[in-house]
This record gives structure tokens, C-alpha cells and sequence, in this order.
């Protein structure tokens, strides 16, 4: 049950409406899956996307936690007799996780410091003293608390000292302070440091260098950081500790009034450099460093989605190439529903150079498969096979086309138990070629059975946090999975288990029952297989198909909850039994007035209504139909054969904070600077927002560097 404490915060967090939040949580709290909810509950939340869906759900975590430890503090501090009514007041009140902490940082219980040992030397009266002391003498005042361990006045007022400072570094105030001017008008400071580490040359822009905290980029933290684990560069944040002591001082009532003046000022410093900066210090260095994850995991995510919903080339005969050089070029062809054919190795490639011999193979697969696309790989001597397959293709005029497939992740798929099992007869080298013809055919279904962090478009996977990358990749996955919907009589257990409602137990009862009964002829069928009862298939049923089914509507993304609305609306509209898709052209066609009767009549909402009409116009639509499929080639591109100002057509391989990379036949992706996608009138621009993984673009050649083998482009306009 939901907290009613808990929906004002996050209603405030999220920026949505009170009403949204309540109707999201409690669907989320019911069992509700975040697709569900998005596709087919939008009336009941507003409309709420996906990404606010996912706010929401992060939101509720963060302050269920967050009460849950105000629970323990009150409890820990009300232990210790301590806990007033206004320290009480300020814990309930309190809604952010370090003031939390700074709260209860004065009762947290702790080892023994130099303070609390000073005050067991019964020195707290003196430090008392040395904040209120307007008269006598400070050497006599001090003497007073020699015993048998303070053998000084000296010793006396350093222990005094001590539990002043660590009264300084405990309290909530002065920490906000220094939090504050440490995150508005600190810098952060790298410097490398002498060392012989092979990387140390990549750290050369770092070296020296000062950035303000408020606007250092998220990938300039992660390479410093990166940096300073290396132990190549020293990183330090500073701020003008000066100011906020002579802040503090005033708080305190240090005047000119007081005898132990200079002593007191050496507390305050004593507090502010030696206990509370230091931890203000890492506690900022570790918000900078979840922000910049935070954004390197978006960036991450955004690409991943993008790749995931790449056209596929169904229908197509697929020769997938992992290239090499003295291991040779691996191939395997695989059919038009992705079955494995038959697998080779060709040397094609320094050093053997067997080029005749690649050819004469080369041709006889293409022509004995009937092979529509050859895909490559693009690892390790990718452009040599990428220009020995042009060649081929051009010599001898063949219709077959080919394509630079990203190939990353390949090698954890070609061993993972998931490929052994699916390919248990082949080893790894040839299980990895399948996978690279596959992801042409159906890119969606072939990389989530892909740990996603091992899909390389995005900066500093290495560097954030696992579990969080795991979190949000998982999410993307998830997401792109039930945007297209899937097949459940094709779908591998991998596919399947990424499914709404879904996990990898059901759906692999899905495979093994589809396996016993042949097909399944309707969704209605799946609530047979062991564990899909009626929530988990009201959560699944939506995003499964069932192609050439007894009901035409399951082979959309209609809900089963919504075809006797559906029928009833056929009714109402005299059309007859079956005709969706003539039904669809008419709902198209109702004005806004004749929409509304009719959904009061068949108790549909808007959104609902909308959705029905969509789908009856485009029964099994694919979303990625909609997106320009991938640059198919025929002959290759050489750095010779550019000129600065050249336009010419390529696909986006990579976006990152300063640009993206793009494929222009080359080599090396060319880059396409962040600079240089900014249109008439536009100060600034987000990489992510311009261009997407795997997007077709016009672009120009602004400058080559032959010596380098680098090119530098410029957006010209991107492709419809």
C-alpha cells in the first residue's frame, strides 16, 4: 500500500499531475508491468509515456527508502534520550537523503575520535569556555583541566579544540553551506601525475586543467575519473574555504570579545579543513560522478533502443562474415527464417591472401543459397574482407548487396549457454558468424540474447555503476520488445521472456507447449500453458501475436480485454463480421461528435479508441517499418575518392556527448562533430536529440586527413 506521506514528494519530484502519480503507483503496486501501463492504462494515469511511467516507479523507490531510514534514525536517536521535538519536527520534515544524514550525523553512533576522547578527559567545559569566555586569562582558565592525561594548558585547549571541530563538521547548517559553495563555486582540479602508464597520453587534455563543479560535462568526469584510478592524474575539488569559515564564525558569535578568539578560529578551521571538507569533498565527487553515469547511461540507453529497432531484412537470405586476419574469414548462411545452413572459413586477407580461392567459395555460396545480403562484421580487418566481397559483387555483377554490421557483443553471445544450447553441434567462431547474419535479418531478435552492456554504442559503459547499467539496459530492452510486439509461434525464449508480464521460466513453458501442440491458433490458447494465469496474461496478451490465428485481432496490438467493444462497435456501425480492416477505415472517418457517441456507447476512452483505430487500419504492423532501412552497398568507398565538400549518404554508428560517428564506407567511422549539427540560429545542440543509432544521414565531407585516415563531416540534412 502506498504511503500517503509518500505522494506529495513524489508528485513535487516527477513534475506530473497528483492524480497521474496516484493512478501510476497504484497499478505499478498491483503488479502492473511499466509497457502495460503505458499501452493500455492511459486512461487512468493521462496519458503518461513510458519514461515518466519509469520516473514515477524510480521516484517511489527513492522516498520509500528514504522514509524507511527516518524510521531507523528517530528510532536510533530516540535510544539515546535525545530526540526533541524539534529535531523531530526537522527529520519528519526533511525529503532529500543527505540532509538526512547531516541530521543525523551528531547521534550517529561511532568509533572513538580525538573529540570523544577529550570529552572522557572531561575537557567539553572548556570548549564551552573557549566560546564564551569574555574575561580572564586564557593560560589559567585552561590550567584548571590539568589531570592525568592533560599533563598542559596547551594539550588542555587542543582537546578543547577537537570537540569544537567535530561539533562544526557535525552540524546540518554549516554542512549545507559548504555543499552549497562546493557545488555552485568550487572547481575541480586534475594534474597528472609522473608515471609510465601505456595511457597516460590520453589524460594530456586533463593535465592541469580546472573546471567549474556546476558546469563540468558528465564525460569529463568520467575521464578524469577514469584518469585517476589509473592513478595517471590527482583530482582535488576546492572551494574558497576562507569564506565559509569567516560564514561559520559569524554564526558562532566569533567577536574580538572573546579571550580563546584565535583559538576558537583555529577550531572552526580545524573543523572546516580536517572533518568537514574532506567529507563534503567525496560526497560531491560522488553526486558528480551518478550524474555523469546517470547521463552515460542514458546516452547508452537511447542507442541501444535505437539499434534494437532497426529495420529488419525479412525475407532475406543472409551471409554473415566475421573477418580476420590469420584465422581467416569466418562465413555461415542462414535461410529466410534464420536457419543455420552451412559455415566456412576463407583467407581472403593478409597474411595468406588466398584470393582466387575466396572467390570461387565466395560465388558458389551466393549463387547456391540464393543469397540476397552479405553481412560483415566490423572488427579486426573488417574494410580489407568489406573490399575483397565489392570486389567480388562487382566483378561478376551480382544482385546480392552487403552491409558493415555492428558486431560487437557477438563473441559473449558465440559463448554463452544461451548459443550452446541453440547451436549445440558448432563451436564458438561459427555460432558468432550466425549471429551477425541474424541481426540483419531481425536486429530486435537477435541482440537480447545479448547482455546489452556488451553492445558498444555508448561512452564509459566500463566506468559506471553495474547495476545500474544493468537496470536501464534491461529497461530498453523491455521496451523495445513490447513496442514491436512479438510472434509467439517464431519467438525464441530469449524474446519471449522480455514480454510484459513474462520471465524466462514462462517462456520457456511457452516454447515447450508450442513444440507439443505444433501452433497456437489464439492467445486465448496461452492461458493452457503452466504458469500464465489470469494477471500474467492480462499483462502479456497485448504484446503477442498470433499470425493466420482463429481471431483475426490477435495479430494486433488490440487488448483481448477490448474485442467485445470492438464487436460491439462493428454492430454499431452495421459493419460486417470479420471486417476490421473496412471497420478501421470508417472509425478514421467519424467526426469528433460521432467518435464521442460511439465510445459512450461502447464504454471505450480516447485513448483506447485511438489505439483500436490504429491497429484495425494496420493489423500486425511492425513500428519499424517506419524507419529507413540500412545503406546496402555494392562497392566500396576509398579515402582517395573523397574531396572535401563531397555529400554523400551514410549510417550512424555511434552518438556521444561531443558528436557521433558515423559509416561512410571507410575504414574508420568518420566524425561528425557536435559543432557541426547545429542549424541557422542555434547556439547549441544534444547529439542524442539530432541523430539516432542506425539513422541514415546526408552528410558532407569537411575535412580529410589522409595521414591519419580521419575524416570530419558536416550535417547536410537527414534523410526522409
Amino acid at each position: 500500500m502506498l504511503r500517503p506521506e509518500l505522494l506529495e514528494p513524489i508528485t513535487r519530484q516527477t513534475a506530473l499531475p497528483r492524480r497521474s502519480v496516484q493512478a501510476t503507483v497504484e497499478l505499478l503496486e498491483s503488479g502492473a508491468t511499466v509497457p502495460f501501463i503505458a499501452r493500455y492504462r492511459k486512461a487512468q494515469t493521462g496519458g503518461l509515456d513510458e519514461e515518466h511511467i519509469r520516473n514515477v516507479e524510480k521516484s517511489l523507490k527513492y522516498f520509500r527508502e528514504l522514509f524507511e531510514r527516518k524510521e531507523t534514525v528517530l528510532k536510533t536517536i530516540d535510544a539515546q534520550g535525545k530526540l526533541t521535538s524539534e529535531l523531530r519536527a526537522k527529520i519528519d520534515a526533511c525529503l532529500d537523503a543527505n540532509e538526512l544524514e547531516d541530521l543525523y550525523l551528531p547521534y550517529k553512533p561511532k568509533r572513538k575520535t580525538k573529540a570523544s576522547i577529550a570529552r572522557e578527559q572531561g575537557l567539553e567545559p572548556l570548549a564551552r569556555l573557549i566560546q564564551t569566555a569574555k574575561s580572564g586569562n586564557p593560560e589559567d582558565l585552561a590550567r584548571r583541566f590539568i589531570n592525568g592525561d592533560i599533563c598542559t594548558p596547551k594539550e588542555a585547549i587542543q582537546g578543547a579544540q577537537y570537540i569544537i571541530a567535530e561539533e562544526i563538521a557535525e552540524n546540518a547548517e554549516f554542512r549545507a553551506r559548504y555543499r552549497k559553495t562546493l557545488q555552485t563555486e568550487g572547481t575541480v582540479l586534475s594534474q597528472k601525475r609522473k608515471t609510465d602508464h601505456k595511457d597516460a597520453y590520453k589524460f594530456d587534455l586533463y593535465d592541469g586543467a580546472a573546471f567549474d563543479v556546476s558546469k563540468i560535462k558528465p564525460h569529463q568526469i568520467l575521464a578524469i575519473l577514469r584518469g585517476e584510478s589509473l592513478d595517471i592524474l590527482s583530482v582535488k575539488l576546492t572551494c574558497d574555504e576562507e569564506a565559509v569559515a569567516q560564514w561559520v564564525e559569524k554564526k558562532l558569535g566569533v567577536s574580538e570579545g572573546l579571550i580563546f578568539k584565535s583559538q576558537y578560529q583555529e577550531a572552526v578551521k580545524m573543523g572546516l579543513s580536517r572533518y568537514l571538507g574532506p567529507s563534503i569533498e567525496r560526497e560531491v565527487r560522488k553526486q558528480l560522478k551518478q550524474t555523469a553515469e546517470l547521463h552515460a547511461v542514458k546516452v547508452f540507453s537511447e542507442n541501444l533502443k535505437n539499434l534494437l529497432l532497426q529495420p529488419p531484412f525479412t525475407g532475406k537470405v543472409v551471409l554473415g562474415i566475421d573477418p580476420g586476419y590469420a584465422s581467416g574469414c569466418k562465413m555461415a548462411v542462414v535461410n529466410e527464417r534464420g536457419d543455420y545452413l552451412q559455415g566456412d572459413v576463407i583467407y581472403p586477407t593478409p597474411p595468406k591472401n588466398l584470393l582466387r580461392e575466396s572467390e570461387r567459395k565466395l560465388l558458389d555460396w551466393i549463387d547456391r543459397y540464393k543469397v540476397d545480403i552479405v553481412a560483415i562484421g566490423n572488427g579486426t580487418a573488417s574494410r580489407e574482407t568489406e573490399t575483397f566481397v565489392a570486389n567480388v559483387i562487382k566483378k561478376h555483377a551480382l544482385c546480392a548487396r552487403y552491409l558493415i554490421v555492428n558486431e560487437a557483443g557477438a563473441s559473449v553471445y558465440s559463448a554463452s549457454e544461451y548459443a550452446k544450447k541453440e547451436f549445440p553441434h558448432l563451436d564458438a567462431t561459427q555460432r558468432g558468424n550466425i549471429s551477425i547474419a541474424r541481426r540483419v535479418q531481425d536486429p530486435l531478435a537477435e541482440l537480447v540474447k545479448i547482455e546489452p552492456k556488451s553492445i558498444g554504442v555508448g561512452m564509459y559503459q566500463h566506468d559506471v555503476d553495474e547495476g545500474l547499467l544493468e537496470d536501464e539496459l534491461t529497461a530498453v530492452v523491455v521496451s523495445a520488445v513490447n513496442e514491436v510486439g512479438v510472434d509467439v509461434n517464431t519467438a525464441s525464449p530469449k524474446l519471449l521472456s522480455f514480454v510484459s508480464g513474462l520471465n524466462e521460466r514462462i517462456a520457456n513453458e511457452i516454447v515447450e507447449t508450442r513444440r507439443q501442440i505444433g501452433r497456437f491458433e489464439s492467445r486465448e490458447q496461452l492461458k493452457k500453458v503452466k504458469g500464465v494465469g489470469e494477471k500474467t496474461f492480462e499483462q502479456a496478451a497485448g504484446f503477442l501475436r498470433v499470425r493466420d490465428g482463429k481471431e483475426p485481432l490477435d495479430n494486433t496490438a488490440i487488448h483481448p480485454e477490448s474485442y467485445e467493444k470492438v464487436r460491439k462497435m462493428a454492430a454499431e456501425m452495421n459493419a460486417l463480421p470479420g471486417a476490421y480492416a473496412a471497420l478501421g477505415l470508417a472509425l478514421s472517418k467519424l467526426c469528433p461528435q460521432k467518435a464521442d457517441e460511439l465510445m459512450h456507447k461502447t464504454s471505450l476512452d480516447a485513448h483506447t479508441f485511438k489505439l483500436i483505430v490504429d491497429n484495425l487500419l494496420r493489423p500486425g504492423r511492425d513500428p519499424r517499418e517506419d524507419v529507413p532501412p540500412p545503406i546496402l552497398r555494392g562497392d566500396v568507398v576509398k579515402l582517395e575518392d573523397l574531396r572535401e565538400g563531397m555529400t554523400l549518404a551514410g549510417t550512424v554508428r555511434n552518438v556521444v556527448d561531443f558528436g557521433a560517428f558515423v559509416d561512410i564506407g571507410l575504414k574508420n567511422d568518420a566524425l561528425l562533430h557536435v559543432s557541426k549539427m547545429r542549424r541557422p540560429g542555434q547556439r547549441s545542440v544534444v547529439p542524442t536529440d539530432v541523430l539516432k543509432v542506425g539513422e541514415v544521414v546526408n552528410v558532407a565531407i569537411e575535412k580529410i586527413d589522409f595521414e591519419k585516415e580521419r575524416v570530419s563531416l558536416e550535417l547536410v540534412n537527414k534523410s526522409s
